[in-house]
């Protein structure tokens, strides 16, 4: 009776621990595989123990970071990165809703994705089909030898493109290692001025290095315009002189990326500093006709 009474116990503590895996069994973030507990993070294939890519044990160490949509809404995802105890490293990508049967070049670029840069990993393609890429590699595409830790310091982002013969055409995109975003954020709004239908907001986002992007988004902007944008000092009631020369917002989609950790004359200058700064930020028409001004709105220790 004893042992019958032993041998239960362990079938029932097997039952519960195949129910544990995966976070509860909940498949991912709203449903999106690849994170928090399915195909390669928290405890399934390759972390906490488990045989990661191609057989190669992992640390159970792993960091994941968001690939954003570029154009298609639908179409985003994740990238983990997971430390193996062989001293390699794997990228696992998962994204939504890619193209069924198009294999899609993936990347990791040198600098943040508003500043663009060379390639410095190349990834296994992105397969339409699952959505999936897997890439274990020690050193970077010219050789130079890349740990765990460095990595997750790197200065990259990722393109995840539609495919080679569209390269031009992004499907995902994200900054990964000291450039990925920290979630702080502060929105201002970009007031009116000389178009009364055009408005928007300028949002500041923290990065994991304590530099800023900044995000300028209008409304009813100006197709085919190319409008200058700048951080100037002081109030936009005083006016003053330009301090950061940011993207110009591109009329097709009203968007400009901005990223910042110094002011144009070389002053290094962080997310928190910023975030207390005497000055305003101008949108004008285009570069021919600066005098008209599409937006403009206080920020910083000025902001209503």
């Amino acid at each position: 009776m004893k042992k019958i009474s032993i041998i239960i116990l362990l079938i029932m503590g097997s039952l519960f621990a195949v129910s544990c895996d995966g976070e509860d069994g909940i498949d991912g973030i709203n449903g999106v595989d690849g994170v928090d507990g399915v195909d390669g993070v928290d405890g399934v294939d390759g972390i906490d123990g488990v045989d990661g890519a191609d057989g190669v044990a992992t640390t159970g160490e792993a960091r994941v970071f968001e690939l954003g949509f570029v154009s298609d809404e639908a179409i985003f995802g994740t990238a983990a990165f997971i430390e193996n105890l062989d001293n390699s490293v794997t990228v696992r990508l998962a994204v939504n809703n890619t193209p069924a049967g198009v294999s899609s070049p993936a990347h990791i670029h040198m600098n943040t994705a508003a500043e663009g840069g060379p390639i410095i990993i190349s990834l296994s393609d992105v397969d339409g089909d699952t959505g999936y890429s897997q890439t274990t590699f020690n050193t970077l595409d010219d050789g130079t030898p890349i740990t765990y830790d460095e990595i997750l310091e790197i200065n990259g982002y990722i393109n995840v493109h539609e495919s080679a013969e569209n390269l031009a055409t992004l499907l995902a995109q994200g900054d990964v290692g000291q450039n990925a975003l920290t979630g702080n954020q502060t929105t201002y709004r970009l007031n009116t001025v000389d178009n009364p239908s055009i408005s928007g907001t300028a949002t500041f986002a923290e990065r994991n290095n304590g530099n800023t992007l900044v995000t300028l988004a209008l409304e009813n902007p100006i197709a085919g315009l190319v409008s200058p944008s700048h951080i100037h000092a002081n109030t936009a009631a005083e006016g003053g002189p330009i301090v950061v020369s940011l993207t110009s917002v591109d009329g097709d989609n009203g968007m400009s990326r901005t990223s910042i950790s110094t002011l144009d004359d070389g002053t290094p200058i962080s997310y928190q500093e910023l975030l207390d700064f005497n000055g305003y930020i101008n949108v004008h028409e285009s570069i021919d006709n600066l005098a008209t001004l599409l937006a403009q709105g206080d920020i910083g220790r000025n902001a209503q």
